[in-house]
């Protein structure tokens, strides 16, 4: 009786091959109920383009609509300090970045990891320091130093290692560090400070991690972030990355620092600068959560001029180090299971280096 029953269906499942012809069901394969309305409907991708433009003009109708409210609220003297602390923070940022990004991706693109892997030494203890140093030859943002950091894992280094440079690459490399000078023309022992709080910080992180991270916890990453991409393409694909998300955390971060100078009370700043641990608290948190390029962070921890520079030199070793764009980037890396205990471990110790940094040096 099965052989009975199947020879026709075997004959229909022959006819509805000829029938579906060219829409990709027939022998061996399952009808997707889904795809004429896959061919038919524009999907919320196209939607979003093709009302683009459209929530664009109306955006632009309504401006000059309300054209003369607009004015009289950008005339109001909140808005004019709120758009001169901006505009100053953008202004002196966006060199820095623009020449940060280039040269990250000429490194990250045309020096082979392998480099690294050499110029390490093979004891783990040791390899620490070196790598830690060797940051100051990635001039770039933390956005390069994570899939760098997961090369050199995945070329054989010791993640201890690559963990220190991960961490001190963005921190204390000549871009960053000449930032912090120009945005501290008064303050030249704030780059000292950076520099010895957040070198102790990745080489403490690294050794931590020699002594106590577990293979398990870090999952090396399966395959180059450029991989098949020519030279030049992978060059401008890195510049196009970088400056999209560090511009874009950039203008967040000088929008906050502009709303913190110019709309919330100066009471509630100074309550909170006025106290040693809290404002060291505070600017930690604030660095986590604006998740400004390290590249344009010294700007907008000067315009805080009210916290202390201990406060601001907390705020310059943790952002690099660990923020919410990083969390994200060392999760997608190196595993979940790394991230969530890497971050709250570098967080607590580079805010208890700092504090103690600031106190000697500062």
């Amino acid at each position: 009786m099965a052989i009975t029953n199947r020879a026709p269906q075997d004959s229909d499942e022959r006819g509805d091959a000829g029938e579906d012809r060219g829409t990709g069901t027939g022998p061996g394969k399952e009808a997707d109920p889904g795809a004429e309305t896959a061919r038919t409907d524009p999907g919320p991708q196209e939607d979003r383009q093709l009302n683009s433009p459209l929530l664009l003009t109306l955006l632009l109708l309504t401006a000059v609509m309300f054209q003369d409210p607009i004015r009289g609220a950008l005339a109001a003297p909140v808005m004019q300090s709120w758009m001169t602390v901006f505009v100053a923070v953008m202004v002196q940022a966006l060199p820095f970045l623009v020449l940060g990004v280039l040269l990250s991706a000429a490194i990250a693109v045309f020096v082979p990891p392998s480099f690294f892997a050499r110029a390490l030494p093979k004891h783990p203890a040791l390899a620490v320091p070196v790598a830690g140093a060797a940051g100051a030859v990635l001039p770039g943002c933390e956005c390069a130093s994570v899939p760098v950091a997961g090369a050199l894992v995945r070329r054989g280094v010791t993640p201890a290692a690559a963990l220190a440079f991960l961490l001190s690459a963005p921190a204390i490399n000549p871009i960053v560090l000449t930032a912090t000078a120009v945005a501290f023309p008064g303050n030249p022992e704030m780059v000292l400070a950076r520099f010895v709080a957040s070198l102790l910080v990745a080489c403490s992180m690294g050794w931590l991690w020699h002594r106590l991270g577990r293979t398990d916890w870090i999952r090396p990453p399966a395959r180059a972030s450029h991989e098949g991409q020519g030279r030049g393409a992978a060059f401008w694909g890195s510049v196009r990355h970088d400056v999209t998300h560090a511009g874009g955390f950039l203008v967040i971060g000088a929008m906050a620092a502009a709303t913190l100078k110019a709309v919330v009370p100066a009471q509630w700043l100074s309550l909170a600068a006025g106290h040693p641990v809290l404002s060291v608290l505070v600017l930690a948190a604030l660095a986590v959560l604006l998740s400004i390029c390290s590249e344009a962070d010294a700007f907008v921890a000067a315009s805080l001029t009210q916290f202390s520079l201990t406060a601001r030199l907390t705020f310059l070793v943790v952002g690099p180090m660990i923020d919410l764009k990083l969390f994200a980037m060392q999760a997608g890396t190196f595993g979940r299971a790394f991230a969530l205990r890497f971050a709250p471990a570098t967080f607590a110790l580079a805010v208890v280096v700092s504090a103690l940094t600031g106190t000697v040096l500062l």
